[in-house]
């Protein structure tokens, strides 16, 4: 390797020492193929090997170095067979304890013998042992030198241990000082050396702030993390520019619009609030232009988006195209076809439906509709975006809940839509609030709203938290809400995510209600139920006709009975904040006060009492996903099928979101003035899976 030219990026690992075709193939599934590849494969923690620590001083649940002579070595047969040696030096003794070791392992260990050994202090069955501890003999007339930098532990695969990955590292390290490691950040950002901030983080010296390393906020963590959110950053808006520059059709607004528009709402039983009326507006001023809208709609539960999307439609319908709506779920996709067939269809606007469980002739005719122009409207599930289905003229697409679609699946639909070098407005509608942290990271790609107002007459959900031993109360309740002419959910929850077991479980609840409350008229609603029969529990529960509904999860999103005015959630402690606050959304809806009961199941972990406890104090959307983030993480936040995508090697949304509003100044600066090096970080950090490339 005397080519001192040679970027890091081109040269394969297979040039490092030891490693052939077979250890080569296993980093690859690490996304290690170059040396710089190995180089960005950061450490997830360290241990410091760098010093002794006495036996007489070891505490329990700290991981040491410590050197001893052997004293004996015994076979010990429990539950699990396992080898016990007694390690002692002069201060005191511990115990090695090895459950996994070969014969040779045990003829070695024998008494005398001196190691040094490394490994996690436990308090077990013989005091202080050390379990599986990684050692290696010494002799004491040339003793062993110690590390003289903190041990990294990286991200591993089978077949490769840590030692091999600290080998490779540090001759990718001594590599780096040979040839070039790109600086792919231009000057005007002036950010510290990648070069020094990449060798501090694989070998940090003895002297380094262990603290600073482990919260992830030492200099040379924040360089890396620095460089790694904005190489997702500008993936997004590299994205955004991307489609962008196909051109939509311009829905300007025409005296047919207008007429169509004053005409919804004027029909309509309530008047729109600011917040929606000023979304609705910055929608109407995005459709009108010749490029495409990406617009992203938060808004809390209940807070009216539909209404909003409804007005979107109408925009691309007053000019002859089509719009889509396409919903998660069976029975969200059910309620927003039957508020836009109420809304719309008196105007004359034509529906189409499509869903996984439309079939046959039905089938057949709704794709003809879809595909001939008659229907103006489609509303469905991810079945919208099926080979067989072709669309007119699609010149608006409207997901909701877009966290549960992956963006792939979003952009699959915007294909639907294209024709020639257009493609359609995209509107995003959410209702689990994102924290502006998340927003500004995950969804760089969108413009975003935020629908920051209640309709009046919507009253807060007083909500409460109650032991499972006091179920008999709740039950109480249910009945004295009930015969007051109120109506009831019990939201039966389960740990297994198995559409079978959550079933079972509904339907066990609904026999011991049955049986409790005998005077009431009860429903069931889960996943596995056939579309129709739930579509018929759910009329006869907004009729009125069934007072008390046992559901799964499945009620989360889209279920709209005023009369509605009690919830209760068994085992809320499940959970996750955004989820609670999504079902509590399902009361509260009429003018009635309304409450909702958190029955959970002692004992409580602490972040569960402490997520019970936020729900009991807020019903502030925003607020409750911020609280969600800093207790579950942006992976859990925005639903992994979105951050399938969104690996962050070093860097941690929450933590590091100071750097945020830098990074987005300094993305745009780098698309506008240094693109070559976008498309570099770009690869650098996402690899061959640009965040979200072109679908």
């Amino acid at each position: 390797m005397t080519d001192n030219i040679r970027t890091l990026d081109k040269i394969p690992v297979t040039q490092l020492k030891g490693v052939g075709v077979q250890l080569a193939n296993k980093l690859a599934k690490l996304g290690i193929q170059t040396i710089q590849d190995v180089l960005f494969h950061l450490p997830l923690r360290y241990m410091d090997r760098t010093r002794i620590t006495p036996i007489g001083s070891v505490q329990p649940n700290t991981e040491v170095v410590i050197e001893g002579e052997i004293r004996g070595c015994d076979l010990v047969f429990g539950r699990r067979r396992s080898l016990m040696c007694r390690l002692q030096d002069n201060t005191g003794m511990i115990t090695l304890r090895f459950f996994h070791f070969s014969n040779a392992q045990r003829q070695n260990l024998k008494t005398g013998s001196h190691i040094r050994c490394y490994g996690e202090v436990k308090r077990g069955s013989s005091g202080l042992e050390i379990y599986h501890p990684e050692y290696q003999f010494i002799d004491q007339q040339h003793p062993q030198p110690l590390q003289q930098h903190l041990t990294a532990v990286y991200p591993a695969t089978e077949g490769i241990s840590q030692q091999r990955l600290r080998i490779i590292a540090g001759q990718a390290l001594g590599l780096m000082k040979q040839h070039q490691l790109t600086e792919l950040l231009p000057d005007v950002l002036n950010q510290s050396s990648l070069t020094e901030a990449i060798a501090f983080i694989h070998e940090p010296p003895k002297t380094a702030p262990v603290d600073q390393l482990a919260n992830g906020d030492h200099p040379a963590q924040q360089r890396l993390a620095f460089e790694e959110l904005l190489a997702h950053h500008l993936s997004l808006l590299q994205l955004r520019q991307n489609i962008q520059q196909h051109g939509a059709p311009a829905l300007s607004c025409n005296k047919n619009d207008e007429t169509l528009r004053m005409a919804f709402l004027n029909s309509l039983a309530f008047k729109l609030t600011d917040a929606q009326q000023r979304v609705s507006d910055e929608i109407k001023a995005d459709l009108a232009k010749p490029i495409p809208m990406l617009r992203l709609v938060q808004g809390d539960v209940g807070s009216g988006k539909t209404v909003v999307a409804a007005l979107a439609a109408l925009q691309a319908v007053a000019v002859g195209k089509q719009a889509a709506i396409m919903a998660p779920t069976e029975i969200l996709a059910e309620q927003h076809r039957n508020s836009f067939q109420a809304w719309l269809e008196p105007l004359g606007i034509q529906l189409a439906w499509l869903t996984g469980k439309v079939k046959g002739k039905a089938r057949e005719r709704q794709l003809s509709m879809i595909k001939d122009g008659t229907a103006q409207v489609v509303v469905g599930t991810h079945a919208l975006f099926q080979d067989e289905v072709e669309f007119n003229d699609l010149a608006l697409t409207i997901i909701d809940e877009q966290h549960r679609f992956g963006v792939h699946q979003r952009l699959a639909l915007k294909e639907k839509g294209k024709d020639s070098n257009q493609v359609p407005h995209q509107l995003i509608m959410t209702a689990t609030p994102i924290p502006r942290t998340l927003a500004m990271s995950a969804y760089a790609d969108l413009d975003c709203s935020i629908i920051d107002e209640l309709p009046p007459g919507r009253s807060p959900v007083n909500t409460v938290a109650i032991a499972n031993q006091r179920r008999q109360e709740i039950v109480e309740r249910i009945r004295a809400a009930c015969s007051n002419g109120r109506q009831a959910y019990w939201v039966c929850t389960l740990i297994e995510e198995s559409d079978v077991l959550e079933a079972q479980a509904a339907e066990a609840t609904t026999d011991e209600l049955h049986l409790l409350l005998p005077e009431l008229e009860i429903g069931l609603i889960h996943g596995r139920l056939k579309p129709g029969e739930k579509a018929a529990t759910m009329e006869a529960f907004k009729k009125g006709e069934i007072q008390l509904l046992v559901a799964t999860t499945v009620i989360e999103v889209g279920v709209d009975v005023p009369n509605a005015s009690l919830m209760v959630i068994e085992n809320p402690e499940r959970l996750g904040l955004a989820q609670l606050h999504q079902l509590r959304g399902r009361v509260g809806r009429g003018q009635e006060e309304s409450h909702c009961v958190l029955l959970y199941s002692t004992p409580l972990s602490q972040q569960s009492t402490e997520r019970l406890s936020i729900m009991r104090q807020t019903t502030d959307g925003f607020k409750i996903a911020e609280m969600d983030l800093k207790l579950r993480g942006p992976g859990e936040v925005l639903g992994t099928r979105q951050t399938g995508d969104m690996e962050l090697r070093i860097a941690d949304l929450q933590r590091d979101a100071h750097l945020l509003p830098t990074i987005k100044t300094a993305a745009e600066t780098i698309l506008s003035e240094y693109p070559l090096q976008a498309a570099a970080i770009i690869c650098r950090w996402l690899g061959d899976s640009e965040r979200y490339g072109q679908v």
